[in-house]
């Protein structure tokens, strides 16, 4: 039988050519599934497949304000006017315009809690199958925004912990920030002087990331270039304790520019820690009819002195978000 199939194969090219794109396509399967496992599957199911093509500085598939962030002298950005809206008792939110010379150029998304009303948690997808609309449900949660890095197969690239489970590598060197929930302190830790192990502490939900976008003395640990544009989520403690949770609308912010916007906006922020960028950049509230439902649409970095613009290929669904800090009710 198998001789006779063999003879069959050999005797009709077509049946030759069907039976090696068959045999490739089983191999490509098998090795992408080795390189992104159920993420990389998931991502392209539900999203469809992404590319990074190379753009000018005035290319016109850039935003108007990215075209802004890459003039040879990027103007400086200033803050609008900011009003704070009680959605519920300890959570307020509110938009804040980024103005150049003058004109909106950016807006950051907020939100300002009281952890004393509210809980934490950091929660980990790496099969790649929940966006937003996705955790929101699954959770039960009132804000869900993006968390930490992620490596290709959607697991995490920094320390987290997660209802008490340790995930990402174990061995890690970090010296920027921490965000942390546990029964008697919510907020981040800096962690220039003081092991994240130590950090955690008996936190059972917390995340690394970095950079520290403002430290306690006002400083920035960010070293990125201003090339590396993206919508941009950052968490933030201010002086009275409340954590401020921001997502920029565009892609106006180098990491260095959003630190000093920061360290300079009506926030009064006193740490600021950087969360991942571009199309995860993604902030949704569901509480007491308020509804806000907003994901990134950019990315450009450089690479070989290329500008490189992050771009969808096929498909239009929102990206996967493999870990997610969100806000339960207590």
């Amino acid at each position: 039988m198998a001789r006779a199939l063999r003879s069959a194969v050999t005797k009709h090219p077509l049946l030759m050519t069907a039976a090696a794109l068959v045999i490739a396509a089983i191999l490509g399967a098998a090795a992408f599934y080795a390189y992104a496992g159920a993420y990389g599957f998931n991502v392209v199911l539900r999203r469809g497949a992404t590319v990074w093509v190379t753009v000018r500085a005035d290319d016109p598939r850039l935003s108007a304000s990215m075209r802004r962030a890459l003039e040879e002298r990027p103007p400086p950005a200033t803050a609008g006017p900011l009003a704070w809206r009680a959605v519920d008792a300890g959570f307020e939110v509110g938009e804040l315009p980024v103005l150049a010379d003058g004109h909106e150029v950016d807006r950051v998304l907020l939100a300002r809690i009281d952890p004393e009303r509210f809980r934490f948690v950091v929660r980990n997808a790496p099969s790649g199958n929940r966006e937003l609309g996705d955790w929101m449900a699954a959770l039960g949660a009132i804000l869900v925004i993006n968390g930490s890095y992620f490596a290709m197969d959607g697991t995490p690239d920094t320390p987290l912990r997660s209802d008490g489970i340790a995930l990402g590598p174990p061995a890690y060197k970090a010296t920027h920030g921490a965000f942390l929930a546990s029964p008697g302190f919510t907020g981040i830790h800096d962690l220039a002087r003081e092991d994240w192990r130590a950090a955690f502490g008996d936190a059972r939900d917390a995340l690394v990331s970095y950079p520290l976008l403002l430290a306690a003395d006002g400083s920035s640990r960010v070293v990125a270039g201003g090339h590396w544009l993206a919508n941009r989520s950052f968490v933030g403690e201010d002086g009275a304790g409340r954590i401020i949770l921001g997502t920029t609308a565009d892609a106006f912010f180098s990491l260095d520019r959003l630190a000093r916007f920061l360290r300079e906006a009506p926030l009064q922020l006193t740490l600021a820690l950087n969360l991942d960028g571009g199309p995860v950049a993604c902030q949704g509230i569901a509480l007491n009819g308020y509804r806000r439902d907003f994901c990134g649409s950019w990315e450009l970095a450089e690479r070989d002195e290329e500008l490189k613009l992050w771009q969808p290929l096929l498909g239009k669904g929102r990206v996967a978000m493999p870990i997610v800090l969100a806000i339960l009710p207590k």
